[in-house]
């Protein structure tokens, strides 16, 4: 007797694992993944993480301009506080009082504003200031910055 077998040859597979359907009328329904979708998941979830990544970025460079403003803060304070009267010698970590005089001028004093009572003959109290260890000036009280341009 001639059996033949009736599934077309091309339906036939040694390796039934690999086929995109399930192989028997038991086996596991295997459904196609949607590929855009997938695409979809993955997309946002990288631009939910590299939008975390750029926020925290863009913070870093905030304060890092704040540390470069305070810096540069400092240089000018720093500078007025050189250009004023002195007639004493400033110690590192001595707190002294900065005033501006009726000339625009300014003086650094070891009397602080409270001190003067009515004897106070300066146009304004400027800053209290103390001297760091790199020679630049603390500002740890100002009314106006604007004198500092």
């Amino acid at each position: 007797m001639n059996e033949e077998n009736p599934i077309h040859p091309d339906k036939v597979t040694d390796h039934p694992g690999l086929l995109p359907y399930a192989h028997t009328a038991g086996g596991a329904v295997i459904r196609p993944e949607d590929e855009g979708k997938i695409k979809g998941k993955a997309v946002r979830a990288m631009r939910q993480q590299t939008d975390r990544q750029m926020g925290q970025l863009k913070g870093q460079m905030q304060t890092l301009v704040q540390q470069a403003h305070e810096i540069q803060r400092r240089i000018e304070v720093s500078e007025r506080i050189y250009t004023a009267t002195i007639n004493f010698e400033p110690h590192i970590g001595q707190t002294l009082f900065m005033y501006e005089r009726n000339d625009g001028s300014d003086l650094l004093s070891l009397v602080a504003p409270h001190e003067w009572g009515r004897s106070f003959k300066y146009r304004r109290f400027v800053a209290r200031v103390t001297m760091l260890y790199d020679h630049t000036w603390d500002v740890e009280f100002q009314e106006d910055l604007t004198n500092f341009e």
